[in-house]
């Protein structure tokens, strides 16, 4: 495995920290009525995460400049989204599962009524920091900029990328199927992550746009077939939710469509054309491409 260069893991470590007490910062207090929905809110969104989605946004914050305190508010809202896709996720009604982050799922913990509304108010809430805060020194960009978590989050994105994974249970699609659906479940969010980082700064040349488009599509796909992998080779202590559950639930995954090898070698094959999409950006991208290697190379 390709040992990370030595500042990466501190950088890591510092935008978690810091991204743990933003997002504590606006979160509603656990005491503020009403507070079983306030307290289920913070319970999925605190203390857990490898914050990968918020990562990618200070990485594409330094590649254009932009400044920290914008970067933390949009890497909040994008986070937000994430959260609540999980607590919804995880319901009976959806991939029905009892761990999350390695302590049980917010619907275990407080009630499938109140994960509900615990999902609802996350999403709510992500818009509400994005709307309140100055992100973009034009207003017309901080409006792109919603729109396009919007989109991420929206039919055209998550919602319909889960609801394309939720009619294929026990199917068996093809590798073009595989990527229609993981492109928009996992991989709209992490675009928009780079996207919304990349926003906070500077305006970018087309060229580099389109340069952080191509390295953003390779590495929300690589981001999911890592997970397929990992859900198949890896146990529940390590994963901190339950290991193996895509197979007993018949869910199409990559390790289905192609095996674990070859699986693994799409995924280092997507690493290398991310890493390539950079080339030409220097050292600005420095944090992108080692955001790519951590998210190929993990094993947990």
């Amino acid at each position: 495995m390709k040992t990370p260069e030595a500042d990466f893991v501190p950088w890591m470590g510092a935008v978690q920290a810091r991204m743990e007490a933003v997002l504590g910062r606006l979160l509603p207090p656990a005491q503020q009525a009403p507070m079983r929905l306030h307290e289920a809110m913070r319970y999925a969104t605190l203390e857990g995460g490898k914050r990968v989605r918020p990562l990618l946004v200070f990485a594409a914050g330094e590649l254009a400049g932009a400044e920290e305190r914008r970067l933390e508010i949009a890497a909040a809202a994008v986070e937000l989204v994430h959260v609540y896709s999980l607590v919804h996720d995880d319901l009976p009604c959806m991939d029905d599962d009892v761990l999350r982050r390695g302590k049980p799922t917010v619907h275990v913990e407080y009630g499938e009524a109140t994960a509900l509304l615990a999902g609802d108010a996350l999403q709510s809430l992500a818009f509400q920091v994005l709307a309140e805060h100055r992100l973009a020194d034009d207003p017309a960009t901080q409006l792109d900029m919603v729109r396009t978590l919007a989109l991420a989050a929206g039919s055209r994105g998550m919602a319909g990328g889960q609801a394309v994974d939720l009619e294929s249970t026990g199917k068996r699609l093809d590798l073009p199927e595989l990527e229609f659906m993981h492109i928009r479940k996992t991989g709209a969010l992490i675009r928009a992550a780079v996207v919304l980082g990349a926003a906070c700064g500077a305006p970018l040349a087309e060229a580099e746009r389109a340069r952080l488009d191509r390295y953003a599509k390779c590495i929300g796909l690589a981001f999911q077939v890592v997970d397929d992998v990992l859900d198949a080779a890896a146990s529940t202590a390590t994963l901190g939710k339950t290991a193996g559950k895509d197979s007993k639930q018949g869910k199409p995954t990559y390790v289905q469509a192609m095996g674990v090898a070859r699986a693994r070698e799409f995924a280092e094959e997507l690493r290398r054309d991310a890493q390539a999409a950079l080339a030409g950006l220097g050292g600005r991208a420095r944090r992108l491409a080692q955001l790519a290697d951590f998210i190929v190379l993990r094993e947990f």
